[in-house]
């Protein structure tokens, strides 16, 4: 209480050990969550800290096969944007929006991931704070099979532009300097919006001035960005994503209208903190192939070790996609 000092403690997660013993030690101190004032409730929004240690952990233990765990192959890591003399990995970000499945906006955060040592984009992580679901983590992962441009790879692209760096170029020469805001992945329907704020600040001021928004969009049916008409810088968010989808589409644009709807794409699950099942293209037989090889060969290595559980679970999967490759039409 900013009037007396007052201190006051509300518990969000009851079953944790750590807050379970503060209560035992300090009885009455913690409140439950629900005891809130409403209109302080409101405004509680889940860690920043807290999230991006849990998904810097998620990036590694989102892989529950063993094997996989031990060889690394599903590695993610939190994408850096800039150069690698200057690499800065993201840090989670607020925003507002509507997640795949939900009737309304909210207001969440949000974090990307790529693979290791890649610049793709495989994943995205949510920590949500309204109402019931404060607390609750859930991450949305990309096909495989398919390439999806990673924050890295949009900066490059926007710097490559032949309209946006020379621009960028000369307000850096004018006794001005160039400050790039938060990069903001939003998905839409089976697509990607990339958006990042520009800002000026001037060598004799402060305070620094949002100049342009550059939006970048990609269609994850297509294999890539299209430089031309598909990066754009304006003066405000309207006016660049009327010049990307035409001035009709982005009339009366609100957050209930950008709204992340990839539900054709990705699927999102009610248990926190799990990866949610993908919805993937029906495979081709050389994809099938090449599946049933990796399989015999992971379980005749499993043979040699004499893990023969493994063995085992690896050659009826080896049937099971054998199964697959009489159901493709030659």
């Amino acid at each position: 209480d900013a009037f007396n000092g007052t201190t006051s403690f509300y518990l969000a997660e009851p079953k944790d050990p750590l807050a379970l013993t503060i209560a035992n030690v300090f009885p009455g101190m913690l409140h439950p969550l629900s005891e809130m004032p409403a209109d302080l409730r409101q405004h509680v929004r889940y860690p920043e800290d807290i999230f991006d240690l849990q998904s810097r952990v998620f990036a590694t233990y989102h892989m529950t096969n063993p094997l996989v765990f031990y060889n690394k192959e599903d590695q993610w890591q939190v994408p850096a944007l800039e150069s690698v003399r200057n690499a800065t990995p993201m840090r989670p970000y607020y925003t507002v929006m509507r997640l795949p499945g939900e009737k309304r906006t909210e207001f969440i955060q949000m974090l990307p991931f790529t693979p290791r040592l890649k610049d793709n984009l495989s994943a995205w992580m949510v920590a949500r704070s309204d109402g019931a679901n404060y607390g609750r983590l859930v991450v949305f992962q990309f096909p495989k099979q398919k390439i999806v441009y990673g924050p890295k790879q949009i900066v490059g692209l926007i710097s490559q532009d032949q309209v946006i760096s020379p621009q960028i170029t000369l307000w850096n020469q004018q006794g001005s300097q160039v400050i790039w805001g938060t990069l903001l992945v939003i998905p839409i329907n089976e697509s990607l919006l990339y958006v990042r704020p520009l800002y000026l600040r001037s060598s004799e001021g402060r305070i620094p001035e949002l100049k342009r928004v550059i939006v970048a969009y990609h269609s994850q049916t297509s294999a890539r960005v299209e430089p031309s008409g598909r990066i754009v810088m304006a003066e405000t968010m309207n006016h660049a994503l009327g010049q990307i989808f035409g001035p009709a589409v982005t009339a009366g644009l609100s957050p209930d209208r950008l709204e992340s709807s990839a539900t054709s794409v990705i699927k999102t699950t009610d248990e926190p903190a799990l990866t949610a099942p993908e919805t993937t293209p029906e495979p081709t037989l050389a994809q099938l192939v090449e599946e049933a090889i990796a399989h015999r060969d992971r379980g005749e290595k499993a043979h040699r070790d004499g893990n023969l559980a493994l063995y085992a679970e690896e050659m009826r999967k080896v049937g099971e996609v054998l199964e697959k490759m009489k159901t493709i039409k030659k």
